[in-house]
């Protein structure tokens, strides 16, 4: 039998800090609170794209004794099962560097991993809430991190691949998806720039990360004989565990019903934003969504090869125009070290360019999509797209290098775009109760694309280059089939629709679900409850500086890096 002082503490407990009724938002808490909570941990994760940076250090990080790098594991292979042998014994070996070959692979389970993870875990995080999600992306990002470190230290290849590669991608997949359906219920009246703030952040990470990095390798950490990679993964995993605990335990969830004072809910008569709710276990049941999966997968597809490979295709396209010498071509500027090295330097601003426009874009096209319509704005970045990569074929050909690197900076806002409108796209179409968890499913679309975009890429390259194809001609035929697949995301888009009333759940399933997340906000069904109100007050402000300077600062350093193309 239970006693009656059990009873009575039964009834009395308090949940526990990390459990989701926990973080029920109370009367008087800002809504301009959230946004810089999710910042803190995409601007943490967003570093996955930044992981480039180590690779050069890592490449020699091995020296012989006569202190020059020795040899690739893979060194002599050609062909893909001579590189994948080698990257086989690098996995182990310490007696051999790894080449770019086998560090490479880190990307492609970092973006897999994001879209599997979050699809098998998206349903657990709407259980659970954003703040557990959080702190389980924090130990997995971070804890990946000092893996990897132990890895570099021990020359051992699959701790970096277990470390960063898979736990770290796992990270990457709840800590990109935590904030989403938190913070479309905290602004239904502007899903799209909701959206776009946080995974601006995640675009905006590797500006941060990577001359974060740099400065700690070649100021801090490096010696003649040390990189000092191993340093500066402790030292990132250190500040990252910082500023990702902050944000998972400023997370706050409003109560069921809430809505912002003054707002009024889209009229039922607007047929692409629906009043209902689809559940995470039918939404893969309706047409819609792999309509939106394919919108996505041929949005990013047609992005991520090219923001890959931008600074070798600007410097193979232009050559020596690049460096004041318009009449060398590639081939002939490269055997000049001082003019190589120049075109470098532009090609490393053209990364930098196209990473401005990629941030401003999440936010800029996620905040217009709720004036445009999700539908229109998806056509924009299709149509616009595809003539896009048509007019930079023709760029490339007239020689044109401002009208060229106009085009791209325009499609790498577009491929941002894309990543921060879905979000609100979804909650459009399946309504807000298990956004999240759906879009983790979506972001399957995300992981195809990683594999799908690149192979295109760096597979026609390199077949058209062993063809005999000209530096210069070798990626007008790649900039044809990418507009090719927005042409095929147009169509996608063209073919969705509201969602079948069928598939919309009762009032009573939506109250079931709510009282299962011990959400409900009382008999009360809908109102403001005395939440949402502040906008940027002293505390709002102080927390968005925290997110605010790191992001100001990386931004600039990238825009020094651009401005080699108004010199």
């Amino acid at each position: 039998m239970v006693s009656t002082r059990d009873a009575e503490a039964g009834a009395t407990a308090q949940p526990g800090w990390l459990d989701r009724e926990a973080i029920v938002a109370k009367p008087g808490f800002n809504r301009w609170m959230v946004p810089p909570a999710a910042l803190c941990i995409h601007l943490c994760i967003g570093m996955a794209y930044g992981f480039s940076v180590f690779w050069k250090p890592l490449q020699g990080a091995l020296l012989g004794t006569d202190g020059q790098p020795v040899a690739e594991c893979s060194a002599g292979a050609v062909t893909f099962g001579e590189k994948a042998a080698g990257t086989l014994r690098a996995l182990f070996a310490t007696d051999c560097n790894w080449s770019l070959f086998d560090l490479g692979w880190m990307y492609t389970f970092f973006f897999v991993l994001l879209g599997v993870s979050a699809a098998i875990w998206g349903g657990w995080l709407e259980r659970a809430g954003p703040r557990k999600a959080g702190l389980v992306s924090t130990v997995c990002w971070c804890g990946g991190l000092l893996l990897s470190a132990i890895g570099v230290y021990t020359h051992q290849l699959w701790l970096m691949w277990l470390g960063s590669g898979i736990i770290g991608g796992i990270g990457l997949g709840l800590g990109y998806i935590s904030p989403v359906s938190t913070l479309i219920k905290w602004f239904p009246d502007r899903r799209g720039m909701a959206t776009g703030m946080a995974i601006m952040g995640f675009g905006g990470g590797a500006m941060i990360g990577s001359p974060l990095a740099t400065l700690l390798m070649d100021n801090v950490f490096k010696t003649p004989t040390d990189p000092g990679v191993w340093q500066t993964f402790v030292t990132m995993a250190a500040i990252y565990t910082v500023f990702m605990i902050i944000g998972s335990m400023r997370y706050r969830l409003p109560p069921a019903g809430w809505k912002p004072e003054g707002w009024t809910p889209p009229s039922s008569n607007h047929a692409m934003i629906t009043t209902n709710h689809v559940h995470l276990n039918d939404a893969h049941k309706t047409q819609a969504f792999w309509l939106l999966w394919i919108v996505l997968c041929m949005n990013v597809s047609a992005g991520i090869g090219i923001i890959g490979a931008a600074s070798p295709m600007l410097q193979e396209t232009f050559g020596g125009a690049l460096a004041g010498e318009p009449g060398l071509g590639y081939l002939e500027m490269k055997q000049n070290a001082a003019l190589a090295a120049t075109a470098a330097a532009v090609g490393a601003g053209f990364v930098g360019l196209i990473s401005l426009f990629n941030i401003f874009g999440r936010i800029a096209w996620a905040s217009s999509s709720d004036y445009l319509g999700r539908k229109t704005t998806y056509f924009i970045f299709f149509v616009l797209g595809a003539a896009l990569y048509l007019l930079a074929a023709s760029s490339a050909d007239w020689k044109l290098l401002g009208l060229f690197v106009a085009c791209f900076c325009v499609i790498a806002s577009m491929y941002g775009g894309g990543f921060a409108t879905i979000p609100a796209y979804l909650a459009d179409i399946f309504g807000t109760q298990f956004v999240g968890a759906i879009h983790g499913r979506l972001l399957t679309a995300w992981s195809t694309a990683g594999i799908v975009g690149p192979v295109i890429v760096n597979y026609l390259h390199d077949t058209r280059y062993a063809e005999g194809i000209a530096p210069d001609k070798l990626y007008g035929q790649i900039f044809y089939i990418l507009a090719g697949l927005l042409v095929i995301g147009f169509i996608a888009n063209l073919l969705v629709r509201p969602g079948d009333p069928k598939w919309h759940m009762s009032e009573a399933e939506v109250a079931a679900e709510q009282a299962k997340l011990k959400t409900a906000s009382g008999p009360q069904t809908s109102g403001s409850f005395g939440i949402g109100k502040g906008g940027l007050d002293a505390q709002a402000a102080l927390f968005w500086s925290l997110v605010g300077v790191p992001l100001a600062w990386g931004v600039w350093v990238t825009f020094e890096k651009a401005l080699v193309f108004f010199r």
